[in-house]
């Protein structure tokens, strides 16, 4: 596993934002024809919240952001970079990321660029964003927008992803602070395992058409069609069991640290027989892992930070925190991040009315 240190840079604040749309076991009861009271107690996901059809995950990134950056105070000029990380981009073209500089009245003088990446991508951008800070001249700020809207690509017909998933969109604050101590990061990928959980078309390898749309039985007896999430289960959890404890085990002697010596441990919120495999395999008490899951099921990429702001948020000052946060998943893709976050700034959870949510209008350019 790739190994790295940054010094000289600490995350300001934390922001999460889900739509206002609540689905529940009676709504999936209602949808599937059948009690899903079970399926719930299994997952462990008793509600998740889903985006209106014109809704895009850069709206939740964007509400975000504006909350984040009125907390802190910070000036818009001050920012110098914005990364946006999903697996729902808004088009196949432009970047997301060059659309939430406009909207966020940023500089021109910002850098903007976009990442896809999925259950992982949490860490992966805090890496980024702070190695690209340290290389700015004069220092610099930078946003960090990460999340996905996972429910729409997801088979109509699917009991295994309906009720597992739901929206969100966060931001994340970053600025250059000679007084913090270093972050380090671990990171590694295993692309043998990227069938197992794969959107097959879509893409240039495999573009929409009226063929791929069509659903069909696949092996495990699921109807989908080639535009919706395929999930083999199993190996996605023995992927979790194979890598997460080498991941936790590398982050610690990396960091020089105990599990004791952390105020929470931040898990991809993947599902509640995983995550709790996971604690009784690392023998860590649950109390050290923030656990969002119930209330907003798996975000994919959004899914570290709204943990955090769910179970730290509030409306008061800044707070001091020592966090390690992993996210593996899609890809195969793990990573882990260890930060002392000393006077960050975290909400409460956001929720965005659906009337919020900007109407679809077609670009000038695309008309």
């Amino acid at each position: 596993m790739a190994v790295a240190e940054v010094s000289g840079v600490r995350i300001a604040g934390i922001a999460s934002t889900v739509p206002e749309s609540v689905m529940t076991p009676e709504d999936d009861a209602r949808h599937f024809g059948e009690p899903m009271d079970k399926v719930a107690d299994s997952i462990g996901v008793w509600k998740r919240h889903k985006a209106p059809a014109n809704g895009c995950v850069s709206d939740m990134c964007h509400f975000s952001a504006e909350h984040l950056l009125e907390r802190l105070g910070w000036e818009r000029d001050t920012i110098q970079l914005v990364v946006f990380i999903s697996q729902s981009a808004d088009y196949i073209l432009p970047a997301t990321a060059c659309t939430l500089q406009n909207r966020l009245g940023l500089s021109t003088q910002c850098a903007a660029f976009d990442v896809n990446l999925g259950c992982s991508a949490y860490p992966y951008g805090l890496w980024l964003a702070s190695q690209m800070l340290t290389s700015l001249r004069g220092g610099g700020r930078a946003l960090l927008m990460v999340g996905d809207t996972a429910t729409r690509n997801l088979s109509p017909q699917d009991r295994s992803t309906i009720p597992l998933f739901g929206d969100a969109g966060t931001a994340t604050a970053i600025e250059v602070a000679d007084d913090t101590s270093p972050m380090q990061f671990v990171l590694g990928t295993d692309g043998s395992g990227a069938p197992h959980l794969m959107i097959p078309a879509g893409g240039h390898r495999l573009p929409r058409s009226m063929e791929t749309s069509i659903p069909h039985t696949c092996a495990d007896g699921i109807v989908r069609c080639d535009e919706d999430v395929h999930m083999n289960g199993a190996e996605v959890f023995a992927f979790a069991l194979r890598e997460v404890p080498k991941l936790i085990k590398a982050t610690l002697a990396a960091s020089e640290s105990t599990v004791d010596d952390f105020d929470g441990i931040v898990f991809h919120q993947a599902n509640t027989f995983m995550m709790n495999h996971l604690t009784k395999r690392l023998k860590v008490a649950s109390e050290k892992f923030p656990y969002s899951l119930a209330r907003y099921g798996n975000t994919a990429s959004a899914s570290i930070p709204l943990a955090i702001n769910d179970q730290w948020g509030s409306n008061d000052g800044p707070q001091d925190l020592r966090l390690m946060m992993a996210g593996f998943g899609v890809g195969w893709s793990w990573a882990s991040a260890v930060a002392d976050c000393r006077g960050i700034v975290l909400p409460p959870v956001l929720t965005m009315p659906d009337a919020a949510f900007p109407e679809q209008v077609r670009p000038k350019a695309a008309a």
